[in-house]
């Protein structure tokens, strides 16, 4: 049964055509006219005096100090500050937002003053982060942030989204620039809802808007990497292409996503996950519109999703195409994406909030296609600028895009903003900066090449613009700083993270290979099962995470030769398998499996098993006097606190013993938490700092950032004993409940559990940062506490 049509897909798509082509013939009277030389070359003289100014020798060095500054985030911004420049910073930034993203206009008293809010509160929070070195865009920071708006829970709901959503990006994609751009569409929803919000809300009310806001603008920022993206980089099939693009389309018509059902083509499992988070993604949408704006919603969606179909489909070695077959999907798709940002959010119009959008968006994406011009070139793709590259010798009829770029400029300025002088300003400073960027980029040789091809038959225009691109100042913009920062940061995260892994899985095979004890041939009994005993619980396919910290600690972290330590690495290793031989026991936890396999009592007996855990932890003592490299205090020293530690991680494991049918406090779970496993993470990393005689400064910050992560990785274990996948656990789930433990989800429910996980996360990346050196395995470690399914 085929579903019925919700809008009149076709006439919908002719009306936003036609309102297009009348653009489009507006500009290219302009264009004819020239009329945009001689006004803004009026406008520029005007502007010039704000960002051309006589350097002295001072003001040379500063700038020399600026560019160096700005290879850094926060050191930009501080500088900035310093030299009293941040304000107009980040005024003209949010100003350009405010057009761009909120369709608002520049001259509204209202509008000015909702900027300079906005303003001081950007202010503050760089500010307040510079001076803790915080980055409000890593983890802790965004999680810290959502704290004080009481949205915690959705918080940590994103995070976990835009990890899966990065780890099913195919290869062929570019996962940062799809990251980033789901992040970027989150962000400007959110702005539509925090300008539009009342002062006099609840903080339950604010909360649950903002809450809505996050998730809306994930659902239809999800339509960027699996539909525009995916599209765009051609991986599918043509079959696949077909089926994909009708599924889309059919879900647009009718407001009802199909059932998937059977998929032929190779991507199949790729596929599957996309139309199961774009179906639920849409459905969340649609279900927080009004009935009366939802044939609204999707046609603007239809429009969208048409006019990049047929910008999608045009072929560079077409020869034949119009100026408005060039012109008229770009205005569609620059306009229709805004529109639908605020529409999600059935979210009010403003006088002339569509008419400002519609004629914006070809300015923004004529922008993005110049600086793109070269990947487009190299693709295949068709721009306005690749196509007069290739035909503007053989096609004298072609308009030059940056000629139509400017006139775009000058119709917004004059026509759009009736020619108001903020919006003058931001826009000129936006051009300008953009072609200063695009020249950073290129190189000298290659920008003046660029620019002789798209020069204007107005020659005085033409050196004005790069007089001004050579000389002008103050013309950057937060926004570019924040997206090169977020690319810089996605991509390093994601080398730092394959090397975490890497490392890991590295580390693991080499200290699996040295774990194994050999049986004594001094030994007169032939029956050496407490040795077959020891090995078969050593065998396991155990993380080995604490022995691995240790040896990064002690390697990368301290340049401890690795041969030296690696008796301390197998200690580690033989006291936590001991203790888990313990814990397996029908006297305690009263597991039957453990890493995958039956437990050691249930191989051996119970005698065995306890005699094994008592082998082990000498076993460990052993290898500890054996750290022959080092000063003997310095071994006893460690002999010491390691016997200390096991001793206090023993009291542990009986105040858990004794807490089973007690409802605890969260004080005490965390005690508890810290005898049980976060001593075990301290000792990791402590045992290598006495081996090469740390500062007591040093091992105190270690100790504190082991003692947050070790409560969150037993708060992790306590939420995935009760939502974990036993294939990945290696061990029944639902343990806790049947020994009536105390856990971080007993007593505080999931939710609870997973914000103290998430607080003891931040405490512990805060901690790094007293730590005096950059390892960055510690903050990835956390990463994977948090994130991890076993």
């Amino acid at each position: 049964m085929t579903d019925e049509l919700i809008i009149n897909a076709e006439a919908c798509y002719q009306q936003a055509e036609e309102k297009a082509e009348q653009y489009f013939q507006t500009l290219y009277n302009e264009v004819v006219k020239k009329s945009y030389a001689k006004a803004l070359m009026e406008d520029i003289h005007s502007w010039k005096h704000n960002h051309i100014r006589h350097h002295s020798i001072l003001s040379l060095f500063s700038n020399r100090e600026k560019r160096a500054s700005s290879k850094g985030y926060q050191s930009y911004l501080q500088w900035l500050d310093h030299t009293g420049k941040l304000d107009n910073y980040l005024d003209r930034s949010i100003s350009y937002l405010y057009m761009r993203d909120l369709g608002k206009s520049l001259n509204s008293p209202e509008t000015q003053a909702s900027i300079s809010r906005t303003v001081h509160s950007w202010k503050k929070s760089i500010l307040v982060n510079g001076e803790n070195q915080n980055d409000l865009l890593g983890m802790a920071g965004l999680y810290r942030k959502a704290q004080e708006e009481g949205i915690e829970l959705t918080m940590i709901w994103l995070i976990g989204k835009l990890k899966t959503v990065s780890e099913n990006i195919p290869e062929g994609m570019d996962a940062e620039h799809a990251q980033r751009k789901l992040i970027k569409i989150i962000a400007g929803v959110l702005m539509h809802v925090l300008e539009e919000m009342d002062d006099k809300l609840s903080f339950e009310e604010r909360s649950k808007k903002l809450d809505e806001a996050i998730r809306l603008g994930y659902c239809y920022g999800l339509t960027y990497p699996f539909i525009d993206d995916l599209l765009d980089a051609k991986l599918l099939s043509d079959e696949e292409t077909k089926w994909y693009t009708n599924l889309i389309r059919t879900t647009l018509t009718t407001g009802t996503v199909p059932k998937l059902g059977v998929w032929a083509g190779k991507n199949e499992p790729l596929i599957r996950f996309i139309h199961q988070e774009l179906g639920a993604a849409f459905e969340y949408i649609k279900a927080h519109q009004r009935p009366e704006s939802l044939t609204l919603f999707f046609e603007q969606s239809y429009v969208f999703f048409q006019s990049q179909e047929v910008d999608r489909q045009r072929d560079l070695s077409h020869s034949a195409y119009t100026n408005e077959d060039l012109y008229v999907p770009v205005i569609l798709k620059s306009s229709s994406s805004r529109l639908i940002a605020r529409s999600v959010l059935d979210a009010h119009q403003d006088e002339g909030f569509s008419d400002r959008t519609f004629y914006y968006g070809i300015y923004n994406q004529l922008a993005d296609d110049f600086a793109d011009m070269f990947d487009d070139m190299k693709d295949g793709a068709v721009t306005p600028y690749t196509y007069y590259m290739k035909y503007n010798g053989v096609r004298n009829d072609l308009i030059n895009p940056f000629e139509m770029y400017w006139t775009v400029i000058y119709y917004l300025i004059h026509k759009v903003f009736q020619s108001d002088k903020k919006t003058c300003e931001v826009i000129l400073d936006r051009a300008i900066n953009g072609l200063k960027r695009f020249k950073e980029k290129m190189g000298i040789k290659k920008y003046n090449e660029v620019m002789e091809m798209f020069a204007t038959d107005h020659s005085m225009f033409n050196r004005l613009i790069q007089k001004m691109v050579r000389k002008a100042d103050d013309v950057d913009f937060f926004d570019k700083l924040l997206r090169d920062h977020i690319i810089t940061t996605l991509r390093n995260e994601r080398k730092e993270q394959e090397e975490f892994l890497n490392t890991i899985d590295e580390f693991r095979n080499e200290i699996n290979s040295i774990l194994p004890i050999a049986h004594n041939k001094d030994v007169a009994v032939s029956n050496q099962s407490i040795i077959e005993a020891a090995n078969y619980s050593l065998e396991g396919d155990g993380k080995r995470l604490r022995s691995i910290m240790a040896w990064v600690m002690g390697v990368q972290g301290f340049d401890l030769n690795k041969e030296s330590i690696l008796p301390l690495l197998k200690s580690l290793e033989y006291l936590h398998t001991a203790s888990l031989i313990f814990d397996d026991l029908p006297s305690q936890d009263n597991s039957d499996t453990r890493r995958g396999r039956p437990t050691l009592h249930h191989v051996y007996d119970i005698a065995v098993a306890e005699i094994t855990g008592l082998f082990l932890t000498q076993r460990a003592i052993e290898e500890q006097a054996s750290l022959g490299s080092y000063e003997p205090q310095t071994v006893l020293k460690l002999i010491h606190y390691s016997a200390q530690m096991t001793g206090i991680m023993c009291q542990g494991q009986a105040m858990d013993l004794g807490s089973k049918g007690k409802k605890l406090s969260i004080d005490q779970l965390n005690h508890m938490s810290m005898y049980k496993t976060g001593l075990a993470f301290e000792a990791s990393l402590i045992m290598p700092a006495i081996l090469a005689e740390a500062s007591e400064t040093e091992i105190q910050a270690l100790k504190k950032y082991a003692h947050h992560a070790g409560i969150a990785f037993q708060i992790k274990d306590d939420l995935l004993d009760v939502e974990g996948d036993v294939n990945l656990l290696g061990k029944p789930t639902g343990q806790d409940t049947g020994n009536n433990n105390s856990t971080f989800v007993s007593i505080l429910g999931k939710d609870g559990a997973k914000r103290e996980m998430w607080e003891h996360f931040c405490l512990a990346t805060e901690a790094l940062q007293e730590i005096p050196r950059n390892i960055p395995f510690l903050k990835h470690l956390l990463n994977y506490i948090v994130n991890r399914d076993h």
